[in-house]
């Protein structure tokens, strides 16, 4: 990918927490492969797309660096501990400041970058979240999407997040495929609309079956 090429970064947070083990986080492995592979079938998308991931449990860290598609490396995903979703919008914004180019005089910035986040249940930092949540709507340092799965989230938490927000029923492979062929469309859609939207809100397709939109 050429460095003058606006690059559209998307991160990837996901939850690692030990309600996700077994099933869910070997679904949430395919499920970034399946990505990967049907990215890399996009010609646009191949050309403008870069992917992180930030995982969260007890601590927050960012597994996979922003990196072009063709040079992604899967992460090493294990679930356990804690669900520290405060934690992983902080390393979000840190890596955003690192990683995301601005507009300078002589060359345009990268696009805003486009995030989902992926959690089953409560986060268990409150003092983080709180921080990281008073001004994040406002900044809108990037287009966010929370997809919480399952009995325990509530809606109202992810919702201080973002406005865009979608439940799913479970963390079955079968609801998490479905997640992660979305967030593939999404992503190929929002590639397609840049030059046509400069600066315009995101669209995203549909969300899948079963999924149910949060007013």
């Amino acid at each position: 990918m050429s460095s003058y090429v606006r690059r559209l970064p998307v991160y990837l947070l996901l939850d690692c927490s030990g309600s996700m083990s077994g099933e869910p986080i070997e679904s949430v492995r395919q499920g970034i492969k399946m990505l990967v592979n049907e990215l890399k079938g996009d010609p646009q998308a191949l050309e403008t797309a870069c992917l992180s991931v930030i995982t969260f449990a007890s601590v927050a860290q960012q597994t996979s660096p922003l990196t072009e598609l063709m040079l992604f490396k899967e992460p090493k995903l294990e679930a356990s501990g804690a669900t520290a979703l405060g934690g992983a919008l902080r390393v979000l914004r840190e890596c955003i400041e690192k990683e995301v180019r601005k507009t300078t005089e002589n060359q345009k910035g990268d696009w805003r970058p486009l995030v989902f986040i992926l959690t089953d249940g409560l986060h268990t930092d409150d003092e983080e979240f709180d921080m990281q949540t008073k001004d994040l709507k406002s900044l809108k340092v990037a287009n966010i999407i929370a997809v919480g799965a399952g009995p325990y989230v509530e809606q109202a938490t992810l919702k201080r997040i973002t406005d865009n927000v979608l439940l799913m029923n479970t963390a079955s492979a079968g609801d998490l495929a479905k997640f992660f062929a979305w967030v593939s469309g999404s992503i190929k859609m929002s590639s397609k609309s840049l030059d046509a939207k400069p600066g315009g809100n995101i669209e995203l397709p549909p969300p899948p079956q079963g999924f149910t939109i949060v007013p």
